[in-house]
Order: structure tokens, then sequence, then C-alpha cells
């Protein structure tokens, strides 16, 4: 029985390795072929190769119509810190006041926020998007961070509701009695308990808003305004085909990069935001 235990784990743990390897080989393969020659990249497309250069991240780093990349992952990365507080703060307001509050029509407007979220978001592109043009918004980030203070993102309200509720009330009742307004124990109690599911949020914010495309597309309309998503699209011509291979390569990954730091940083957190919503609530 031991021996055929021992058996059944070691071929589950390899089929779980091979899986592993075969879903992460295209990632493998980009920062691979990043270091090979242009005229290699799909002449040799194996991950060996015996010419390594750094010619495709000096080229890639140039950018485009004048702006480098440094540029591009600026504007990224400001964007993205500005969307995480903004859902910090708008979605935890919202959450506490599902979770906690009560008030007249709080069920109707929670299951008005829960339709929103299974409602697709290409659905409300136009009126979006003649929504923000009449306000002269397009070609700012203001389309996609102004949202972000609405408490807009459905999913993080919901998952914040769903920690909130498994939080003991008796902490809160006790805080009331010792003279702690509302205001007070949403940031003094809920804020600081909420912190795993508030990592969750965050990351999730930083991860979605950092690889949106197609929001970055419509909305921004300067080079010197892209993100880094936005100006990947650039290393594609007119007629859908990239002419630098290369230096498409080395940048996204390059963009990589900071998902990967941020991940790994918070992972404790993440998965503890992640179990402890789906378990209690």
């Amino acid at each position: 029985m031991r021996n055929k235990t021992v058996l059944r784990h070691t071929l589950t743990y390899l089929f779980i390795t091979a899986l592993g390897l075969f879903m992460i080989y295209p990632v493998i393969w980009m920062i691979v072929s990043s270091f090979k020659p242009n005229n290699m990249i799909f002449s040799n497309p194996g991950l060996i190769t015996n010419s390594a250069t750094l010619e495709n991240y000096i080229s890639g780093w140039q950018g485009y119509a004048g702006t480098s990349f440094g540029t591009f992952f600026i504007n990224s990365l400001v964007m993205c810190l500005v969307a995480v507080v903004g859902n910090l703060i708008s979605c935890s307001m919202a959450a506490y006041a599902f979770a906690r509050l009560k008030f007249t029509g709080r069920r109707f407007l929670f299951m008005v926020m829960m339709v929103t979220l299974m409602l697709p978001g290409h659905v409300t592109l136009v009126p979006r998007y003649i929504l923000f043009n009449t306000f002269e918004w397009v070609g700012s980030y203001l389309p996609i961070i102004v949202p972000k203070f609405l408490a807009t993102d459905a999913f993080f309200v919901f998952l914040l509701v769903q920690f909130m509720r498994s939080l003991p009330k008796e902490i809160e009742e006790a805080a009331i009695v010792d003279g702690c307004t509302k205001l007070g124990v949403f940031l003094r109690i809920i804020i600081p308990l909420a912190t795993p599911a508030l990592v969750t949020t965050a990351l999730f914010t930083f991860l979605w808003t950092w690889d949106d495309f197609f929001n970055h597309l419509l909305y921004l309309t300067r080079p010197e305004s892209f993100t880094v998503s936005r100006a990947l699209r650039t290393f594609v011509g007119d007629a859908g085909a990239v002419s630098n291979w290369g230096g498409a390569l080395a940048m996204a990954t390059l963009s990589i990069i900071p998902a990967f730091i941020l991940f790994f940083t918070l992972q404790r957190y993440f998965v503890q935001g992640i179990s402890t919503t789906g378990i209690k609530g």
C-alpha cells in the first residue's frame, strides 16, 4: 500500500510539473527570444541559441515617436497606483455600507450592483465613450482613473463585503460603546482587520489596469501619454505585421517584471484574502 501511495503521488507531481512547464513555455520562449537577433527568432525557434544580444532591448527601449519606453513605464505605474488608491477608497467604503450599515434600499442596491458584475463590459462601451467624449476626457487618463473612485468595480465591492461580513460584530459594538463613531469604526477597526482583502483588491486592480489594452487603445491618443500595453501596439505596423519582433519581445519581457515582483511580494496576503473570503461569508 505504501509503494502504491508513493507511486501515485510521484505520478501526480510529475503530471502537475509537466502541465506547469507546458503552460509557462510561451513565457520562457518570449524571454529567450528577446535575446536572439531578429533573423533567428523564427528561423531558430528553440530555447537554446548560440548567439545572444542586447540589441533588442536597446532598440525597443527607444520607444515610439521620440518617446522612450521609460516614459511608458512611468505612465503605467502612475496610472496603476492612482487606480489602486481609487479602488481601495471607494470599494472599501461601499463594501462597509453594504456589510454593516442599515439603510433603505440596501438589498435592492446590492442586487443592482451584482447585476452590473454580470454585465459584459463591451455592452456599455459605446455609452461610456460618448459620455467621456462629451466631458472632453478622451485623450487623457481620466476615463480610466475617475471610475475607480466611484466604486464601479463590483467584483471588489463584493469581495470586500464578503470579508467584512465574516468579521465579528462584537468588536465593532465594543468600539461603539467606547464612543467610537461609524467612521472611526471603519477607519480604526474594519480597515486594519480587512487588510488581506484590501491587498487582494490592490493586487488585482494593479494587474488588471497594467494589463488592460482595450481601454488604453480607446482613450489614449497621444504617444507621450501611452502606457506599456498601449505602446507595445506600436510595434505592429498598419498592415498588421511586426517589423521589430526582437524589440517587441524585449519590451514585453520587461513589462511582466512589475507584475511578478508585486505578486510574489504580496502572495501571502493575496492567498489569505482569497481563502478567507471564500470560506466565510
